[in-house]
């Protein structure tokens, strides 16, 4: 049984696993963003497996629905629940770090392999590969302010700092917590694994698609 709540915006609801950080899709309505959310379950098998995890999911549960606020309707993951007040345990850790790895290991495959220009939706619109990466580190390093680290900006290029800054997130989200947000006006970890590992992987497949 996989757990699983609802984000319901004004125009979209993002459906999201709560054991599985990153494993979220978004649909104009409920059923739309559980169906949507099943019908990626293969690919993120292939996360999980690439992180060293079994992962079988069965039969989803919608045990929450939560009211969304704007960036729901701009397709992301916007709102903790109740259960993300509840202990981070070294179990979520370990799971987080080893998917969010994971992710951050294809995207940078893809950064090698994935055609330079890739193709655009019906009305021409759509970032390129490099844009997609740099969008998801700047991304990364915004986000990483709601989890208490700062990092000044650098270019996607920059292995370095970027190491430096994925190393700082494993480093808070790699560890158990008691559930209250990491700074303040932060986000509680269990809400950052999901939003980190979501952001990573919904670019990943977008790549992906679009190649």
């Amino acid at each position: 049984m996989t757990r699983v709540y609802l984000e319901k915006g004004r125009t979209k609801v993002v459906a999201c696993a709560l054991e599985w950080p990153g494993w979220a899709r978004i649909g104009t309505t409920e059923d739309q963003a559980v169906a949507t959310l099943s019908a990626y379950t293969d690919r993120y098998r292939r996360i999980a497996a690439d992180a060293g995890l079994a992962f079988d999911p069965g039969a989803i549960e919608i045990v929450e629905t939560v009211v969304g606020v704007n960036t729901t309707d701009w397709g992301a993951p916007g709102v903790p629940v109740a259960e993300d007040s509840r202990p981070y345990t070294a179990a979520a850790a370990h799971r987080t770090a080893a998917i969010l790895q994971a992710a951050w290991l294809v995207l940078d495959g893809l950064a090698r392999s994935a055609p330079e220009i890739l193709r655009k939706g019906p009305r021409g619109g759509g970032r390129d590969r490099d844009e997609i990466v740099a969008h998801v580190i700047d991304s990364e390093r915004t986000y990483a302010r709601k989890i208490g680290i700062r990092h000044r900006p650098f270019a996607a290029g920059d292995r370095t700092a970027l190491t430096a800054l994925r190393t700082a997130i494993l480093g808070v989200l790699g560890n158990p917590a008691d559930g209250a947000p990491l700074t303040a006006g932060g986000w509680p970890p269990a809400y950052a694994a999901r939003r980190f590992t979501w952001h990573v992987l919904d670019h990943v497949w977008e790549i992906q698609d679009k190649s």
